[in-house]
């Protein structure tokens, strides 16, 4: 308890920035709609997020090993803060894009400053409680994050992104004023993106979907929310259900992955992807749709902890930290490139392209997935599975010792 209670500044610094970074992506496409934004450029804003994410996610080690963690965490909450903040000075899309690239920057590279703080502080005998609690706090804040989005979009826009802007500023706080002393720099992990490829091309494949899907969801769904008739509170309310549906995912998907093939559990995932695909493309009424919105985040959410968990089947232990980092690397090609897709996608086609797109993704990984299993046998020692968050590339240290063998 005392360890976590002097890990309490770090975590609230987790809670502001997901509620500050949270909910810019809907405000946008909310903004956008009424400041007439067409629907592609709206999911261009959300691609340029996760260009800002990419770039942060490389660039935070590397930033921290010449300022330090708490001169880099300044750095990159500003880079947040003005973007948020320019939202209120001009509208247009493409200056919003280039502000979101700031926001992308700001919530990988602090993300990247604290969990290489917890990674310093914590010990092996500490580790799985530590990173409970803070999967849990990572996952109630973006719940709530998104519950925000029907009162920001209540009031005034330029009141509601200087809110987040507050909140983003908020959360420079906690580790101002910490007694702590930061952690010693360690070494950014190398990026190669080549090993994801020879651990196992099926994890790659499944991480990209998984990024594909997740990125559409939460950069595009409020578009998809607003064309079948969703209010302001009810697109927040549709969003936390996603999240919410792939909270409760993690234990029986972990439970299954951890006793079956994981090429099974995740061709299974992708199948049932397909029919909640279906069931949301079809629902009418608010609870129906609210309902597939959780079912969707129930089969999809957990895809890329299984993909993550079947590569480092095939890993070293001294590999796990740049495979982590691979994989980031790959979910975020698939997350860049989905938002401006599945837009697209809904003006030529409607509000059931959205998820007829989604749709695709899942049945190709599910096609390749029966494929690869022709090509080579599974491992028999297992490594074990956890939720693998997609926060930073340094994210790999942290989930090191919950997956070393023996």
């Amino acid at each position: 308890m005392r360890l976590l209670i002097s890990f309490a500044a770090l975590f609230l610094s987790v809670v502001l920035l997901q509620l500050s970074s949270g909910a810019v992506g809907p405000l946008d496409a909310l903004s956008g709609l009424q400041d007439g934004f067409s629907k592609t450029q709206i999911g261009f804003l959300g691609s340029a997020h996760f260009v800002g994410f990419f770039i942060g996610c490389w660039w935070a080690p590397r930033l921290m090993g010449v300022v330090g963690h708490s001169r880099a965490f300044a750095v990159f909450t500003a880079m947040g803060a003005i973007g948020l903040l320019g939202h209120t000075l001009i509208t247009d899309p493409t200056a919003w894009a280039v502000l979101r690239v700031g926001s992308g920057l700001c919530i990988a590279g602090c993300y990247t400053v604290i969990e290489a703080w917890l990674n310093a502080k914590i010990t092996n005998e500490t580790r799985g409680r530590t990173m409970g609690v803070y999967r849990f706090v990572d996952i109630s804040a973006s719940l709530v994050s998104q519950m925000l989005i029907g009162a920001l979009a209540s009031v005034e826009m330029y009141i509601a992104y200087n809110l987040l802007t507050l909140m983003c500023f908020a959360s420079l706080l906690p580790l101002a004023l910490t007694t702590s002393v930061p952690p010693k720099t360690g070494h950014a992990p190398r990026l190669r993106p080549v090993l994801a490829f020879q651990r196992s091309p099926l994890a790659v494949a499944g991480v990209i979907v998984a990024g594909l899907a997740t990125a559409s969801y939460r950069m595009v769904g409020p578009l998809y929310g607003a064309e079948v008739g969703l209010s302001p509170s009810q697109i927040g309310l549709f969003l936390a259900c996603f999240v919410a549906g792939g909270a409760i995912a993690q234990y029986p998907a972990g439970w299954l992955a951890d006793r079956y093939d994981r090429r099974y559990v995740l061709i299974a995932l992708s199948v049932v992807s397909l029919f909640a695909c279906a069931f949301s493309a079809t629902a009418s009424g608010t609870q129906m749709v609210m309902f597939a919105s959780a079912c969707f985040g129930f089969v999809t959410f957990p895809i890329f902890s299984v993909a993550s968990a079947h590569a480092h089947d095939f890993a070293n232990d001294d590999e796990r930290v740049e495979l982590s980092a691979a994989l980031i690397f790959f979910y975020a090609v698939g997350a860049i490139a989905a938002p401006v897709v599945a837009s697209k996608v809904i003006e030529v086609f409607g509000p059931p392209g959205f998820f007829v797109f989604i749709a695709v993704g899942h049945a190709a990984l599910a096609l390749y997935g029966l494929w690869r299993m022709t090509r080579r046998a599974t491992v028999e020692d297992k490594t074990p599975y956890v939720y693998a968050p997609r926060t930073s590339f340094t994210i790999g240290r942290l989930m090191k010792r919950l997956r070393d063998r023996g």
